[in-house]
C-alpha cells in the first residue's frame, strides 16, 4: 500500500476530500519534500482536477520519489 496525499489547498480539502487521504498542499509539499517525505515509500498523490497532482509526481518523480497520480473521480 502507500499513502494517499490531497495537493489541495487547505480549505479546499476541509470542503471536500477522500477520507483515506491526507492534506499536504502542493507549494508545502514540493518546498518541504524531503522533510515530509520517504523515498523508501510508496505515495499517491490526488487532487481536484488533476492538473497540481499530475504536475506534483512529475516533480517528486525527477527528486526519486515513488509517486502516482490518482484521477480524482
Amino acid at each position: 500500500m502507500g499513502t494517499l496525499i490531497d495537493v489541495k489547498d487547505p480549505i479546499s480539502y476541509g470542503e471536500k476530500h477522500n477520507p483515506h487521504s491526507i492534506n499536504i498542499y502542493y507549494d508545502k509539499l514540493l518546498m518541504n519534500h524531503k522533510i515530509l517525505l520517504n523515498k523508501y515509500k510508496k505515495y499517491f498523490i490526488i487532487c481536484d482536477k488533476g492538473r497540481k497532482s499530475k504536475q506534483a509526481v512529475r516533480i517528486l518523480e525527477f527528486y526519486g520519489y515513488d509517486v502516482t497520480f490518482v484521477i480524482n473521480s
